[in-house]
């Protein structure tokens, strides 16, 4: 397939293509433009630790001007059952007065095609709104957390797990960024929704959190007697009110290996002087902080979305993962932007997988594809859209059959933006 065809402004068309290597610099700056953030930040940022796959680039032309982009790359993300190849949908944008032109959808059908072909069953992505997405078969599959607490509650548990062995630096995060890929590449099969970091991506995150005048950055590295064990990717904000500090510190990325690295983590960031009250930015809905705090109900959590994912391969993303239980039911699924995906499964399955196939029996459930996107990795229901009329249960307790077969006891979590 070389190319979609869309009506433009005026009665005008243009053409969905695979861009270049020559045209993304251009491509970033729509994509930009869409989002409204820095054109000149976004291009340097990849011209210096680049992470785009050209040839993974889709382009809407109006005339010869790029009024549109949608890009993707390779991700092999931990999911329930292990490691799976991925589309990371990224870098989706259009310019702002070609909105509301079937750019984004011509950009959309164009994608999901190119990500069938290569094999891939699943897409994820962050979404900039909510409303986005999920026309085109995305569901929000899990909440993240940022909190923050103030110092004078942040005092830990007794019983919360510390070990004596364990010691605390405090380095530049290029003096220890080895440490720290390493501990995450550990980290990532613990999470579904995590995916090893490459080293441009790496580059990206410490480049966006050193920007000039966003405070001084710091990694708080725990060691123990077989290595590392953890580390905090922080910034510290040095602030005075009315003769007192007012710190903050802004917590980027959190990971351990232990239990106790992880108190030992949390301990170190709540100690530091001069210090009011600390921030996360992202932690997982399960995070021990909620365990391990004395008083929990002071931490401010407000939970946001986690990835969206899209079964760009019904039959194929449903029997590539274990579950919880054993289930046998029929799904009728309904796609509108990817076809081959509509129409009645039968899935039958365990701890072992499962094997899917087209199915010709009434159905138990009929749901669309972005229900199942949300429900996916085992941490929002089916149940929850019967309960909405968004889906519908023909047989009674199928819902909740299918979703404690999907359940995973620890919440997905995503570290990393794309």
């Amino acid at each position: 397939m070389t190319g979609v065809r869309a009506q433009g402004p005026g009665g005008r068309e243009w053409t969905v293509r695979v861009g270049s290597e020559a045209e993304h610099p251009e491509a970033l700056r729509v994509f930009a433009e869409a989002v409204n953030v820095s054109a000149q930040e976004v291009v340097e940022g990849e011209r210096d630790h680049p992470t785009a796959e050209h040839d993974r680039t889709l382009l809407v032309l109006d005339g010869e001007r790029i009024v549109g982009t949608a890009m993707a790359c390779g991700l092999r993300m931990t999911m329930p059952g292990g490691p799976r190849p991925v589309a990371g949908v990224t870098g989706v944008g259009v310019w702002p007065t070609h909105r509301r032109r079937g750019v984004l959808s011509a950009m959309m059908r164009r994608q999901l095609a190119d990500v069938r072909a290569r094999g891939e069953h699943l897409a994820v992505l962050w979404a900039s709104e909510s409303g986005i997405y999920p026309r085109f078969g995305y569901g929000m599959a899990f909440h993240q957390v940022r909190a923050s607490i103030q110092r004078p509650h942040t005092a830990l548990r007794p019983d919360a797990p510390r070990d004596p062995a364990l010691t605390v630096e405090l380095a530049e995060p290029d003096q220890v960024r080895q440490e720290m890929e390493d501990l995450h590449q550990r980290a990532v099969p613990a999470r579904a929704g995590e995916f090893v970091r490459s080293p441009n991506r790496w580059g990206q995150l410490l480049r966006e959190r050193s920007k000039p005048g966003a405070g001084r950055v710091r990694v708080a590295l725990v060691r123990g007697p077989d290595g590392p064990a953890g580390y905090a990717l922080h910034r510290l904000l040095g602030r005075w009110g009315e003769d007192l500090a007012q710190g903050r510190i802004e917590v980027s990325d959190l990971v351990s290996t232990t239990p106790a690295a992880r108190v030992a983590l949390y301990e170190h960031l709540f100690s530091r002087d001069l210090i009011a009250e600390t921030a996360f930015e992202a932690l997982p809905e399960d995070d021990p902080l909620t365990v391990h705090l004395a008083d929990p109900r002071r931490l401010v959590r407000r939970g946001f979305d986690g990835l969206w994912v899209r079964l760009v391969d019904v039959p194929g993303a449903l029997s590539e993962r274990p579950y919880a239980t054993g289930v046998d039911t029929v799904l009728e699924v309904g796609d509108r932007y990817a076809p081959w995906n509509a129409g009645r499964w039968r899935v039958r399955g365990g701890p072992g997988g499962a094997r899917v196939e087209a199915a010709d029996a009434a159905p138990d459930l009929t749901v669309d594809v972005s229900h199942l996107g949300a429900a996916y990795l085992g941490r929002r229901s089916l149940t929850g859209f019967v309960d909405a009329g968004a889906a519908v249960e023909h047989t009674p307790g199928a819902a909740a059959s299918v979703d404690t077969a999907l359940y995973v006891p620890r919440a997905p979590f995503c570290s990393t933006e794309f």
